[in-house]
């Protein structure tokens, strides 16, 4: 297994549990929505809070989202000892338009970086022991 199979997906989940630690710290309307009743509380666009709400809302579900990947990520490296090369084209299909719609201070350089590394990491796999070429006998 190569470091970059090892670190892609740690990497991965940190960048989700900052997402989770960012929508619960920065200024958020997690006390308005909850007092709406939680159902329906980030419908009114015209409320003074709405982008705030919005914004709460959306770093919590990317933060699940990148969770999900990562620890996908993880169980495909544990049982195959490669990294999927999907997970790099799909890191790279949220980098970059994040880092082109809100050039050039965005989150979206990291999500970026981790994908072209997972995209490196999945073209140069290191075979499993066992495994023709690793050279280890058979």
């Amino acid at each position: 297994m190569t470091a970059s199979a090892r670190w892609v997906p740690r990497l991965i989940i940190v960048t989700a549990l900052l997402h989770f630690v960012w929508a619960f710290t920065q200024p958020h309307a997690w006390d308005a929505i909850a007092r709406d009743g939680v159902f329906r509380s980030v419908v009114d666009t015209g409320a003074d809070d709405y982008a705030l709400r919005e914004f709460s809302i959306w770093w919590m579900v990317s933060g699940i989202a990148l969770l999900a990947m990562g620890t996908l990520t993880r169980s495909i490296v544990r049982a195959t000892g490669r990294l999927p090369a999907q997970t790099g084209w799909y890191l790279v299909a949220v980098g970059v338009p994040l880092c082109v719609i809100y050039f050039p201070v965005t989150g979206g350089w990291p999500v970026l970086a981790i994908g072209l590394l997972a995209l490196w990491g999945a073209r140069h796999p290191t075979p499993r022991a066992g495994q023709e070429g690793d050279g280890r006998p058979h």
